[in-house]
């Protein structure tokens, strides 16, 4: 279905040999359901699960944007998944281990899909600045990129490759890119505040593995109160004019009431 993949926040994984879970997972109401074809489904599955795909979302009338996660170029799986999106309704492509824009220029051109880049390797973040131009967005496959550099999952870790990300998708002028999984399903904590830690890092997503992480992802992506009520008394002051503000005892000028307005976007149904 038509969509703008810039208002995709939180988009949600659902096997993609389970088309039993495919309402499920559209019910737990995610930005966007991922239909996955690749690391969700054991190779001797592919098949079924690629053959299934269109019968699976004719059964659950799509209510909210799909994606489908193919394998990746240079798989035995590629050319046949490519071929069985062509006609599907779908909002875009997620091409898992992006290194090469040829290759999302031939997913784009054979699925007439718009494609997410899903970098998870050290050669993909190597030519991020090359991959971006050819990308609708950019994903950040977080722990398939610290298995290939043998190296932490964590916050430290991986904050080169996050900044990177997200200054590539800028200057490609892209929208915001989404991070990658939080492992843990039941821990609300953790997943709040790795979705903050991700806003903090300049991204405008993350990927989500269960129902479960849902409410406490749009908690750590919704700006705290606090930051609300401050950005409200900017803009209130910048909407009266003059060259040089003071707000709260300090000086604002127009980056600060720049940031005090991408804050208010981010309330639900705040003017800006």
């Amino acid at each position: 279905m038509p969509c703008d993949l810039a208002q995709i926040c939180l988009p949600l994984f659902v096997p993609g040999d389970r088309p039993d879970r495919f309402a499920k997972a559209q019910a737990a109401d995610p930005d966007a359901v991922i239909l996955d074809l690749e690391d969700a489904v054991a190779p001797a599955a592919k098949g079924r699960a690629r053959d299934g795909l269109a019968d699976g979302i004719a059964a659950m009338a799509p209510a909210l944007p799909l994606l489908v996660r193919i394998n990746a170029a240079g798989t035995e799986w590629h050319a046949a998944d490519l071929r069985a999106l062509r006609d599907l309704p779908l909002a875009g492509v997620l091409l898992p281990k992006a290194e090469r824009p040829d290759d999302l220029v031939r997913v784009a051109d054979a699925t007439g899909k718009p494609v997410i880049a899903l970098v998870e390797s050290a050669p993909g973040l190597h030519g991020i600045h090359a991959l971006a131009p050819a990308a609708a967005r950019i994903a950040f496959g977080s722990i398939d990129y610290a298995a290939d550099l043998a190296m932490g999952h964590s916050r430290d870790a991986l904050l080169l490759a996050r900044g990177q990300i997200v200054l590539a998708s800028r200057l490609a002028g892209l929208p915001a890119p989404i991070d990658g999984v939080t492992v843990a399903i039941d821990d609300e904590r953790a997943m709040a505040t790795d979705c903050a830690h991700a806003v903090d890092m300049g991204f405008g997503g993350k990927l989500l593995i269960h129902p479960s992480q849902i409410v406490a992802a749009r908690q750590g992506f919704a700006p705290p109160q606090a930051a609300v009520d401050w950005a409200r008394r900017v803009v209130a002051a910048a909407g009266q004019g003059g060259a040089a503000l003071r707000v709260d005892g300090a000086m604002v000028d127009a980056p600060v009431i720049a940031r005090a307005r991408q804050i208010l976007a981010r309330t639900q149904g705040e003017p800006a």
